[in-house]
């Protein structure tokens, strides 16, 4: 049987006759007269509050209608008397589904963040969780609508590789071999060392040379072993790859995409918004209003370091040109210095990976990142080395395999164009979005150093 859901009829606009709703307990408080139970089904952030009179034949299972527990109602939907609603049901008769008992932990208020992740197969139950997950299911389409508008095609990228786009080594291994084994390399499954992916980039690249725009968007791995807010080992990356795009297209597509996905945000989670704005950040819609309302700043590496060391700040990392800019200098630079997001290009070629492109002076490439206040980066893409000499070249600098990599060096060797691309971090753009400080809270199941339940 499909009945309504509690979202819909809350946006009724005249009262329903004979309506079913069908839901979990919040509250439940008994009059003389009657019993009102506030029931939500996770369609959305408020509930439905349901008047069932003490003369109903099911009267008798009121008692049993604990916080947590399953009902089914059957009733008409009614203009409320309250001002807190526009309208409730009026019960004919209440069913119970699935009773719950007197060990409901979400029965208390007030659970801290660190709690309910301990609990992480009840915690989407919770006004906040739940409202944060409702947000990235509507962002996530939003992803697919803004490509997809654009004319990109959207590639599956396999999450078993044997190639390691970034170079940092920090990889999770796929084997079937026992741990322990003496057995070489060639006699594992695959017949080679294979990893699971921590970018779709490469493959992405493959496509971009055929098909001329695509992106992907799946799950990526990174087995560093960092506990900080911004970092999990499991998070979900959105990486379009453009033939024919140099980097100033990259950095226009990139701020294309954020301020997209918040026109989306406030289009269709303007609930959840203010519900994040009132609990979570109370600065947050006006921030990522002006993001949305003003251009993103730019500046090159170089003017970047420049900034930081005439700011005064003592940092607790030391700027230096050459070096990765810190979490705090982004912020720094995102909250302070600019006041806005701002897209950060030309990074030393000391610093970033083999394939990104080389610029004439000798010292940086054509990469850049976008810093937005309260996160630091939230993307980071250049346009890629398109050379073949030059890539050959970063390819034996970082100590890669030619034989590895010959593929790759084929879509250079065959008609090969200015290529860019970027990569932005799911979480990190939902924490921007909802001002929820760690990521453990914008992924459904956080998969952290010393955490993977089940």
């Amino acid at each position: 049987m499909v009945t309504p859901n509690i979202r819909s009829l809350l946006a009724s606009k005249e009262p329903v006759q004979d309506v079913t709703v069908q839901g979990w307990v919040r509250t439940r408080r008994d009059s003389k007269a009657c019993t009102f139970i506030e029931l939500n089904d996770g369609s959305c952030l408020r509930g439905l509050q349901v008047v069932a009179d003490n003369s109903l034949a099911c009267a008798e299972l009121y008692p049993k209608i604990l916080t947590g527990a399953s009902v089914r109602v059957t009733g008409d939907l009614v203009t409320s008397p309250g001002g807190k609603q526009a309208f409730e049901v009026l019960a004919k008769n209440v069913e119970i589904i699935g009773e719950s008992d007197g060990t409901y932990v979400l029965q208390k208020k007030g659970h801290t963040p660190e709690f309910l992740r301990s609990i992480s197969h009840l915690r989407p139950r919770t006004n906040l969780l739940g409202s944060v997950f409702r947000v990235r299911s509507r962002m996530a389409f939003a992803i697919h609508k803004f490509f997809q508008e654009q004319d990109f095609f959207y590639v599956h990228t396999p999450i078993i590789t044997s190639s390691d786009c970034e170079g940092a080594g920090e990889m999770f291994r796929v084997t079937t071999l026992p741990q322990g084994s003496a057995a070489k390399p060639e006699e594992d499954f695959f017949g080679k060392p294979t990893f699971l992916t921590v970018s779709g980039q490469l493959q992405g690249e493959v496509f971009a040379c055929a098909l001329s725009k695509i992106y992907t968007f799946g799950p990526t791995f990174r087995a560093e072993n960092s506990n900080t807010a911004r970092h999990a080992a499991e998070f979900w990356m959105i990486e379009p790859e453009m033939a024919f795009y140099d980097l100033e297209a990259d950095m226009g597509l990139a701020e294309a995409n954020v301020k997209y996905l918040l026109k989306s945000l406030f289009e269709t989670c303007g609930e959840e918004l203010e519900f994040f704005n009132k609990f979570v950040d109370t600065g947050l819609i006006a921030r990522l209003q002006h993001t949305l309302d003003k251009p993103f700043q730019r500046v090159s590496y170089t003017d970047a370091v420049d900034l930081l060391l005439k700011s005064g700040r003592k940092f607790e990392y030391p700027v230096e040109w050459g070096q990765n800019l810190q979490s705090e200098h982004e912020r720094f630079l995102a909250e302070e210095h600019f006041q806005s997001p701002v897209t950060v290009f030309n990074y030393p070629r000391s610093l970033k990976p083999f394939y990104m492109r080389q610029n004439d002076d000798g010292r940086t490439v054509a990469a850049m990142d976008v810093l937005v206040p309260g996160i630091g980066e939230i993307i980071g893409g250049s346009q890629r080395e398109e050379r073949l000499d030059l890539l050959e070249q970063a390819m034996a600098a970082h100590g890669l395999s030619e034989e590895n990599y010959r593929w790759y060096a084929d879509l250079r060797r065959f008609g090969t164009v200015p290529h860019a691309g970027f990569g932005m971090g799911f979480e990190r753009f939902l924490m921007f979005a909802t001002g929820v400080s760690n990521i453990r809270d914008v992924i459904p199941f956080a998969r952290t150093p010393g955490h993977a339940e089940f």
